[in-house]
C-alpha cells in the first residue's frame, strides 16, 4: 500500500481531525472483529476438518493472509492516536510491506478460486485431474512467491520523514513519473487485471450453466462469490483514488496540492482503513453462510461448510483428492461419465 494511515501530512483541520478518528473506529473494528474471526478460520480448518478441499485451502491461505494485515494494525492504530510514528525506518516498510503481500495474495487467491470454479464447469475431467495435492501446494507456493516479489516496490519507496514536528511514516518518490508509476502498477496488478479474470470467469460460468440449466450449489458457492464482491467492495474506492494520483501526477501536479490533491490525500487515509476492514469480513461472511451448520454443528460449522465437494471426491482414481491426500483415505469408485459430469460440472460445490 502505497499511502498510510499513520501520515500526519493531512491538513489539521476539524475535517482531518473527523477523518483521523473514523481511521481510529475502523482499523478498532478490523482488528477485534478479523483478529480472533480468521484465527477461528484457521483453527478450524487445520484442527476441525478431516478432509481438505482445494477451497478449504484456498480460504485457509486467504485467513493467513488477512490475519497477517491485521497484526500490523495495532502499530497504525498507535500512530494515528500519537500522531508520529515511532517504529522507524525498518518498521515502516516492513509492517507496509506486509500488507503489500497480504493484499496481492487476497486478491491471486481469488483469482484462483474463480478459475478453479470456471474449470469445473468448462473441462469438468481436467479440473477433477488437476485437483491433486501436489499442484494445489504449487500453486499456493506460486502465490506466496509472486506476491512477495509484486510487493517489492513498497520498500524501495517508503521512508520515515519528519513533518510539521511529527515522524511520518510516508512514501517517497524521485519524481512525479516514479509516483505514477507505482501507484498504475498496484492498481493493474493488484485490482484491475486480477479481477478482469474474476469477472470473465465468473461470465463464463453463467452463461454456461445456463445453457447446460445446471443448477447452482447453495453454500459453498455462494460463499465464494461473496468473498469476491466484499473484497472487490472494500478495495475498489483505494485503487480509485490510486488512478486518479497516478493521473494528476502524469500531469505533473504535486501530490497533495490543490483542493483536488488535498481531498484525494482526505479520502486516502479512510480507504486504507476500509481495506483493512475487509481483512475481517471474511470470517462474518462464513458465519453467514453456514448459519443452518453453525446451529447444528456448533464450533465445527467453518470445517462442515468446506467440507470436500463432490467434484475433489469423483477424482480419487486420478492421483487422489486433496483431502485423501492429507489424510491418507482409500479412493472411491470412480463414477461413470454421466455421474461425473453432473458433479464435477457445478462450480460452486
Amino acid at each position: 500500500m502505497d499511502r498510510n494511515v499513520t501520515s500526519a501530512a493531512a491538513p489539521s483541520s476539524g475535517g482531518a481531525m473527523f477523518i483521523s478518528l473514523l481511521t481510529i473506529v475502523l482499523l478498532s473494528v478490523a482488528l477485534v472483529v478479523g483478529l480472533p474471526g480468521n484465527s477461528f478460520v484457521v483453527w478450524s480448518i487445520l484442527v476441525k476438518m478431516r478432509k481438505r478441499s482445494v477451497t478449504a485451502l484456498l480460504v485457509l491461505n486467504l485467513a493467513v493472509a488477512d490475519l497477517a494485515v491485521l497484526l500490523t494494525a495495532p502499530f497504525f492504530l498507535h500512530s494515528v492516536a500519537g500522531g508520529t510514528w515511532i517504529f522507524g525506518v525498518a518498521g515502516c516498510r516492513l509492517f507496509h510491506y506486509v500488507c503489500g503481500v497480504s493484499m496481492y495474495a487476497s486478491v491471486l487467491l481469488i483469482t484462483v478460486m474463480s478459475l478453479d470454479r470456471s474449470l469445473a464447469v468448462a473441462r469438468p475431467f481436467v479440473s477433477q485431474k488437476l485437483r491433486t495435492k501436489a499442484i494445489a501446494c504449487r500453486v499456493l507456493v506460486g502465490i506466496w512467491l509472486m506476491s512477495v516479489l509484486l510487493a517489492t516496490p513498497v520498500i524501495v519507496y517508503r521512508t520515515v520523514l519528519q513533518k510539521n514536528r511529527s515522524l511520518v511514516c510516508f512514501p517517497k518518490y524521485p519524481s512525479e513519473r516514479h509516483m505514477a508509476f507505482h501507484l498504475l502498477f498496484e492498481a493493474l496488478t493488484g485490482f484491475l487485471l486480477p479481477f478482469l479474470v474474476v469477472v470473465a470467469s465468473y461470465s463464463d460460468i453463467g452463461r454456461r450453466l445456463q445453457a447446460r440449466r445446471f443448477q447452482r450449489s447453495r453454500r459453498t458457492g455462494r460463499l465464494v462469490a461473496l468473498i469476491i464482491l466484499a473484497f472487490a467492495a472494500f478495495w475498489l474506492p483505494y485503487h480509485v483514488v490510486n488512478l486518479a494520483e497516478a493521473g494528476r501526477a502524469l500531469a505533473g501536479k504535486v501530490a497533495g496540492s490543490g483542493p483536488v490533491g488535498q481531498r484525494l490525500r482526505l479520502a486516502r487515509y479512510v480507504f486504507i482503513a476500509l481495506a483493512f476492514l475487509s481483512s475481517s469480513v471474511n470470517p462474518v461472511l462464513y458465519a453467514c453462510t453456514g448459519g443452518s451448520l453453525l446451529r447444528s454443528a456448533g464450533m465445527g460449522f467453518v470445517a462442515k461448510l468446506l467440507e470436500a465437494t463432490g467434484s475433489e471426491v469423483c477424482s480419487t482414481r486420478r492421483g487422489g483428492t486433496l483431502g485423501q491426500t492429507l489424510k491418507g483415505s482409500p479412493a472411491s469408485p470412480e463414477p461413470g461419465p454421466t455421474e461425473s459430469l453432473t458433479a464435477s460440472t457445478n462450480p460452486l460445490e
